[in-house]
């Protein structure tokens, strides 16, 4: 099954689910069936199961909603589809002149307007012996990550130029409520409050509105408790350091300094053509090897190979490429065992390729500015000297931007005069929105030098530095800790609703010291944190959610967004944050619109 990471990953409760649902009903007649996707729920299933579970489910052919398709109407089909008018219509011309299948089973992802509903009954009453709603409007990336595979929400809630900031919100929220419905839960909705920034409050009221309606009665005629879990909603401004340092830690590396398209890395062997290799939980070794960092895994993969080398007596000695490759030819069966340890070899080799070349000098600055002190604790009394080397040096525009960005969070804001050098130093005057539009996150990029607020306390994690390039914690780990504690701030985090009982009181599990169980623990066993943030998360975040899980055993923490942000990416996504609306779009999509 796809989602190898975990056994009770979100993947799986997802496949789970469309088990239970679409593939019974359809099981009760023992005909083999065609099953008809759309666009999002082909990632959807992609994402949790393979054509050989579909096989097994006696689903012969998989088929795309809006491509032309052969009439085969000696079968039934199985529809999967989002509930949108271009669906529905492209359903409705399916049996409307002349039928293409013997019959339709119908599965929304979610609710379906009456509207539409309406349509589909006017037209194609006869032909549907089945039409459900299943509440999953999300996509399981991970065992503890969801997105709502919508990268446009970005744009949507934070250009001034948006004209569907309500809308993108409404959405949001229903997808939400789908990933509490799919984990069963219903639970207690806090928000992170902002003066500037409204979005995590009407996000957080719009999903406590829909989940009491949806909780409303259940099939039993009785209204849903509260379950032991929590959501929190915060804002991507929240902390604007996560997405804009490089990060060390495998996964995070490799998105930011590879190019991997869909989760996808193509290499080139010595000798031969390109291949590629699909990063998931299906690489049992990329599970094991995505959180950890870059000098582990560097250490390790040789390692796994001198072993697979071992067993078969292979000479031993330095473990390149090229060596492995003749192994292969001359091993057979050793070559599955192989071929995943040489795609990590090679996929380690080319962030370490990158990291000698440029990201190294950088990486000491970055961490400098963003802890706010250096290897030995001293505090950076001067962020300007600790910048000023990464502007002297040919760095990338990309990098010099980032430096810039880290140095104006830690002042939280610099002064016009100030940023207006540093703009000419970067060679960016043209290009002003890359730093000038991190205000519309609500992060302080001007302020006058009375207005230089503090910042926020952090944890301190001086005793678990283990690497000196790796000093900076995303802020959201020290938030899921504080939840899990029970101590975060009523007045920073208000109630959007009831909290459940094992969520109030004091005295809760320490996400770092090893504890004896107590009373509030025992409650709490089986509890789930559930974070989502305004704006995209990153891949350290992801990381942070795994690493408090396996602290804290008692609660697991799931984290999710919109989208996952690289940081090139988010650096491009804010530039275009003040361009009009019909700017952003390309002439094939404008078309489409």
């Amino acid at each position: 099954m796809a989602a190898a990471g975990s056994d009770h990953g979100l993947k799986r409760i997802v496949w789970k689910r469309i088990k239970d649902t679409i593939i019974t009903d359809c099981r009760k007649s023992e005909l083999w069936k065609i099953l008809i996707l759309d666009p999002f729920t082909t990632k959807l299933l992609s994402s949790c199961c393979k054509m050989s579970d579909l096989m097994a489910e006696k689903i012969t052919i998989v088929e795309d909603l809006f491509r032309k398709r052969e009439p085969v109407t000696e079968m039934k089909a199985i529809y999967f589809m989002t509930p949108t008018s271009k669906s529905v219509d492209a359903f409705i011309a399916d049996f409307k002149s002349k039928p293409k299948y013997k019959g339709a089973y119908v599965y929304f992802t979610d609710f379906c307007p009456d509207d539409l509903f309406n349509n589909m009954k006017l037209y194609c009453a006869k032909y549907i012996s089945v039409c459900k709603e299943i509440n999953i409007s999300f996509l399981p990336l991970e065992a503890q990550v969801f997105t709502c595979d919508n990268p446009g929400a970005f744009r949507s809630i934070y250009s001034p130029h948006s004209r569907d900031k309500r809308k993108t919100l409404e959405t949001l929220a229903d997808q939400i409520v789908t990933i509490c419905a799919t984990l069963d839960e219903y639970p207690g909705v806090r928000y992170k409050k902002d003066s500037n920034m409204e979005n995590a409050k009407i996000l957080a009221e719009l999903v406590d509105n829909k989940l009491a309606r949806h909780y409303e009665l259940d099939d039993y005629g009785k209204k849903k408790e509260k379950t032991q879990a929590q959501l929190l909603i915060v804002e991507r401004g929240f902390d604007a350091v996560s997405p804009i340092l490089h990060e060390l830690t495998y996964q995070a590396m490799v998105y930011d300094l590879v190019d991997i398209q869909d989760d996808t890395y193509r290499y080139k062997s010595k000798d031969g053509p390109e291949k590629q290799a699909l990063l998931n939980e299906d690489d049992m070794l990329w599970v094991k090897l995505r959180h950890k960092h870059i000098a582990e895994v560097s250490e390790q993969i040789p390692k796994m190979v001198k072993e697979i080398s071992a067993k078969k007596k292979q000479p031993d000695g330095k473990i390149t490429i090229s060596n492995l490759a003749q192994m292969m030819k001359k091993m057979p069966s050793f070559r599955k065992q192989l071929t995943e340890k040489t795609v990590h070899l090679q996929l380690a080799e080319d962030c370490m390729k990158h990291f000698s070349n440029n990201v190294e000098k950088i990486c000491k600055a970055e961490q400098d500015l963003a802890v706010g002190s250096d290897v030995e604790g001293v505090k950076v009394k001067d962020s300007m000297r600790t910048l000023l080397p990464v502007l002297l040096h040919p760095y990338s525009k990309y990098d010099k931007i980032r430096a810039v960005l880290l140095y104006i969070f830690s002042l939280n804001g610099t002064t016009e005069e100030n940023l207006n050098k540093l703009i000419q130093h970067v060679q960016i005057e043209n290009e002003r929105e890359f730093i000038l539009n991190w205000k519309e996150l609500g992060v302080p990029i001007i302020t006058s030098p009375s207005l230089f607020s503090r910042k926020p306390t952090r944890r301190d994690r001086s005793q678990d530095e283990l690497y000196s390039l790796s000093r900076w914690t995303p802020v959201i780990k020290d938030v899921m800790e504080d939840a899990v504690e029970n101590k975060l701030d009523t007045k920073e985090w208000p109630h959007q609703s009831e909290c459940p009982t094992a969520w109030n009181g004091s005295g809760a599990v320490s996400a770092r010291q090893k504890h004896k169980q107590s009373a509030q623990d025992e409650r709490r066993t089986g509890s789930r944190l559930i974070i989502f943030v305004i704006g995209g998360i990153t891949y350290s975040e992801m990381r942070s959610a795994y690493e408090v899980t396996q602290a804290v055993k008692s609660c697991e923490v799931i984290i999710g967004s919109s989208h996952i942000l690289t940081p090139v990416q988010l650096l491009d996504d804010i530039k275009a944050l003040s361009k009009g609306p019909m700017e952003v779009l390309t002439i094939e999509e404008r078309n489409n619109v």
